[in-house]
C-alpha cells in the first residue's frame, strides 16, 4: 500500500524536476537566429497564402459552373 502511495506521490514530483531541467537548458534566441525564424514564419504564411488564394480563384468558376448561377 504504501509503495503504490509513493509512486503516485512520484508523478508530480518527477514532472516538475523534467520541466525545472527542460527550462533550465533553454536558451534564448540571438538577434541572427530571430531574424532567421521570422522569415521562415513569414515566408510561410505567404505560401499559404498564396495557396488559399488559388484555391478560392478556382473554387468559384467551378462552384458557378455546378450550381448553374443560380
Amino acid at each position: 500500500m504504501s509503495d503504490q502511495i509513493q509512486e503516485f506521490l512520484d508523478i508530480p514530483r518527477d514532472f516538475f524536476k523534467d520541466g525545472t531541467q527542460f527550462l533550465n537548458r533553454c536558451t534564448k534566441p540571438d538577434r541572427r537566429e530571430f531574424i532567421k525564424i521570422s522569415q521562415a514564419v513569414g515566408v510561410g504564411f505567404l505560401v499559404m497564402g498564396a495557396v488559399g488564394y488559388l484555391v478560392k480563384l478556382i473554387h468559384i468558376p467551378v462552384n458557378n459552373v455546378l450550381v448553374g448561377g443560380a
